[in-house]
């Protein structure tokens, strides 16, 4: 469902109920994505001339429906989905849309970002430090080890290809001194792009009962970071070889292949689509999710997300069933 008028709300209701999708507790929300709000409300506009305003949801998908095309699909195998015709501005899809999920390694996004956004050069040399290299033995990492120097373009790929907790440490600490000081800023660019539903305390997305998104805060974080072409860069490659210095001077060599089983060649994307890439994630808590950008048969821009799914099979099952069959 797409507004037409620039006044229409996304959500209707005053307040509204929804299930979670991290339990059996529901969160009330009350005009959880206020676009009444003007850009220059929420200090992102320089100026407004005359009489007109820019509305925050001009040039977004917006919906008052959080329940579109669920009965003709296998939604119960996810939590949560939807499904985004950026071109058209129409919400194609939706699975509790607002709901409150655990984002994973999705999380990653956001990540990297704000690396995009403020890093002034990519090419600067970051040392890995003992609280970064410090992972669980089954956390997925890149695998870089304390006084490891590499540089920030490195660890991005680290971050977004094999999807490394790691490297999402050594990138927070090195932009921000802190990973606590870089949750910070995570949140109030969250908040900036509208995202009000959302709460960060890691740059990596390891389970925390405060760390939370819904699939629609995920949209908007996605939909701004696929502006720059080299996020798109990023989220396409399918391999990266790297190679960087060990705390003694020496080459370390590593390949990182991408986690996202279309561009691993190992899931059939739906026919006439072309998926540019996107970002996965998984724990006991959050579940199997993705979030993807592709380009569906009239070459129109689609970011699909699933949510919470039970496995992985099912995952792109449903994927593949948003997309064919709502977002073609």
């Amino acid at each position: 469902m797409k507004c037409i008028n620039k006044l229409c709300a996304v959500l209707l209701g005053i307040v509204l109920v929804f299930q979670t999708g991290c339990g059996s507790d529901t969160v009330e929300l009350s005009r959880p994505y206020d676009i009444y709000r003007t850009t220059a409300d929420m200090g992102l506009a320089v100026s407004n001339s005359g009489e007109e305003k820019t509305f925050f949801s001009d040039g977004l998908c917006v919906t008052d429906d959080v329940t579109i095309g669920t009965d003709d699909t296998d939604s119960y195998v996810a939590g949560g989905a939807a499904a985004f015709n950026v071109a058209t501005g129409e919400v194609v899809y939706a699975k509790n849309l607002y709901a409150k999920f655990y984002p994973a390694s999705t999380t990653k996004v956001l990540t990297a970002y704000i690396v995009l956004k403020y890093a002034s050069n990519l090419d600067e040399m970051v040392t890995v430090s003992e609280n970064a290299a410090n992972q669980e033995a089954d956390s997925s990492i890149c695998g870089v080890k304390a006084g490891d120097v590499i540089s920030l373009r490195d660890l991005l790929y680290g971050l977004m290809l094999r999807s490394g907790n790691d490297a999402a440490i050594a990138i927070a600490e090195h932009m921000s001194g802190s990973v606590e000081a870089f949750a910070g800023l995570m949140n109030q660019e969250a908040l900036n792009l509208g995202a009000t539903q959302s709460h960060f305390v890691n740059p990596n997305g390891l389970p925390d009962e405060n760390h939370y998104t819904s699939v629609y805060d995920m949209y908007l974080l996605f939909n701004e970071a696929v502006k720059n072409e080299a996020f798109l860069q990023l989220i396409s490659t399918k391999s990266y070889d790297t190679v960087y210095t060990d705390a003694g001077g020496n080459p370390v060599e590593k390949t990182w292949e991408n986690t996202n089983q279309y561009l691993a060649g190992n899931q059939t994307v739906p026919e006439g689509f072309t998926v540019v890439g996107g970002k996965t994630g998984t724990t006991g808590d959050a579940g199997y999710c993705l979030v993807l950008y592709s380009y569906n048969t009239k070459n129109e821009p689609i970011i699909s997300i699933v949510f919470k799914a039970d496995g992985r099979s099912n995952l792109y099952l449903l994927m593949n069933e948003m997309l064919a069959g709502y977002a073609n």
